[in-house]
């Protein structure tokens, strides 16, 4: 089992120096994170979200992993994201609209994550408009990824969808369990092993 990642830094740190690569917060904004955002400790295969839940928090991952997925009809798992050291991960339309989710949220690894409220980032949207500029940054490229996302299932074969996640999600390549990166390509294991010797065999 993978031991949980710890943190380099204080994890309110590393929050505030996250939104220096949009607009960098003022010190009083940066109380405000401290006051509003609180840290929690995630066990691995926990859930943050399930389906039927509302989708209470946007969560900044500090340490540890997580995979946002849908359960088809026939219960098998799709995987729609991962979420690692820096990243962001809510299901957006349960957590602006406040409506049930059709998602879940699990920890692949035991993990650290500092989570904010609905309300209390609508107080921070309302009371301090770099907050909206910020979120909305990281939202829009949330978006783009997914955007992406769509274009390759509909226009690649696995073997470049591969090539595309290792680009994307290169420090997950070898922590995240074959099945996990096999769900989020649409393909199973044993096709997932073919493709990986193949490359490797061209790297040689």
């Amino acid at each position: 089992m993978l031991e949980q990642i710890q943190p380099t830094e204080d994890p309110l740190q590393m929050l505030i120096d996250n939104f220096k690569q949009f607009f960098p917060l003022s010190t009083n904004e940066q109380d405000e994170v401290k006051r509003l955002f609180t840290q929690r400790i995630v066990k691995r295969k926990v859930f943050l979200l399930q389906e039927g839940e509302v989708c209470r928090h946007y969560y900044f991952v500090v340490s540890g992993c997580f995979k946002m997925f849908a359960i088809d009809t026939n219960f098998r798992e799709h995987n729609l994201q991962f979420a690692a050291e820096g990243d962001w991960i809510a299901d957006f339309q349960s957590f602006y609209n406040e409506e049930p989710s059709r998602l879940y949220i699990e920890a692949v690894e035991p993990a650290i994550v500092l989570q904010i409220q609905h309300k209390d980032l609508l107080y921070l949207y309302t009371n301090y408009h770099k907050f909206d500029r910020n979120f909305r940054i990281i939202i829009e490229r949330k978006l783009m990824e997914y955007q992406n996302r769509i274009l390759l299932n509909i226009s690649t074969n696995a073997d470049e969808r591969y090539v595309v996640f290792q680009k994307q999600y290169p420090q997950l390549i070898n922590r995240l369990p074959s099945t996990q990166i096999a769900s989020y390509l649409g393909i199973t294991s044993e096709f997932l092993s073919k493709i990986r010797k193949k490359a490797s065999g061209k790297k040689q």
